[in-house]
């Protein structure tokens, strides 16, 4: 590995911060402009890290952009290490000093606050739900014949989903919800299926009129929680981004985001806040993935952001450890 002087490292940094702020090539005349030296030397210094492959020349253009080993460069030796501008602070404390929220909630609104003010797409891999336990079940009527079904664990994690509820009176669900309480409280989220089929059903078989209806119902929001592990948030996002505006291109990223590859890949990773880019994402050469775990009363989850390698490096590093920290202080 080539070893930079400090006035290189200086010149890849300023390349990088403002190739991520206005997306256009860099020449040398603003490099000239923050260190006060001469053009030939910044010329000449540019030329090298080129030489060196930390920058890359457009055809379209005499300046430079950082290349993979560039970005890779930067985030492993100079991106600055600050505390979360005050703004971003601002909007994620408002999501963790609410104390209503449950876990899920909190989660997932702050991945969206961290998609909206970045346009980068955020990705929530919840805990095995085999570690979560039946907490409490309600249902409540939303509007015409439909209801909310909502499941809760006993680590804070939720499940929701509306139901129709076509002919099915207020009365005969509530019943049902009272059966679900009484009786499966405290089991395993993996095992309330089960024992929906073979110890509720039959009961409200007896006593409820559209006994089938209400169970597929019930049946439905813990299959659900059972199954689905990930949530994505701006998928969309990628959209904005000019890297990405290959129609053909985004919708193989799109294809790539949910498969057991990528999913395996975000979900596999040390508790430190980690940074992976272009082909170390294996999901896209133009991507990186900025991801880290945190933990709840023992168990795992995993968070993460995925931008374009021209990604504000530091500040999404920033944002996470912030979430990370919060989240694990609930």
């Amino acid at each position: 590995m080539n070893i930079l002087t400090s006035r290189q490292e200086k010149i890849l940094e300023l390349i990088v911060l403002e190739y991520v702020k206005t997306v256009n090539p860099v020449g040398s005349k603003h490099i000239c402009d923050e260190l006060n030296c001469s053009s030939a030397t910044v010329r000449s210094e540019m030329s090298t890290l080129e030489d060196y492959g930390y920058l890359e020349k457009t055809h379209i253009s005499s300046g430079r952009v950082p290349s993979e080993k560039g970005y890779r460069y930067y985030v492993d030796n100079l991106m600055k290490q600050e505390e979360l501008n005050g703004n971003d602070m601002m909007n994620l404390q408002i999501i963790f000093n609410n104390n209503k929220l449950a876990l899920t909630d909190c989660i997932k609104k702050s991945l969206e606050i961290i998609s909206d003010i970045t346009d980068y797409t955020t990705v929530v891999l919840g805990n095995k739900s085999s570690d979560n336990y039946l907490k409490k079940v309600e249902a409540l009527p939303i509007e015409d014949n439909k209801m909310l079904t909502i499941v809760i664990t006993d680590k804070g994690f939720v499940e929701h989903k509306k139901v129709d509820i076509n002919n099915i009176s207020l009365d005969e669900i509530q019943k049902t919800v009272e059966l679900i309480n009484k009786l499966l409280i405290g089991t395993p989220i993996d095992e309330v299926r089960k024992k929906l089929e073979l110890e509720i059903k039959p009961i409200i078989n007896k006593y409820v009129k559209q006994h089938e209806a209400i169970y597929n119902a019930f049946y439905d929001v813990f299959n659900d929680f059972t199954s689905k592990n990930v949530s994505f948030v701006g998928k969309n996002n990628m959209l904005k981004q000019p890297e990405f505006n290959n129609v053909d291109k985004i919708k193989k990223i799109f294809d790539k985001f949910e498969s057991p590859e990528v999913i395996d890949f975000i979900e596999e990773d040390k508790n430190d806040v980690n940074v992976y880019i272009g082909k170390e994402t294996k999901l896209d050469d133009d991507v990186t993935i900025i991801k880290t775990k945190y933990k709840l009363d023992g168990e795992e989850g995993t968070i993460a952001i995925i931008g374009p390698k021209r990604m504000e490096y530091n500040r999404v590093v920033n944002m996470l450890e912030f979430v990370k920290e919060n989240l694990e202080e609930r």
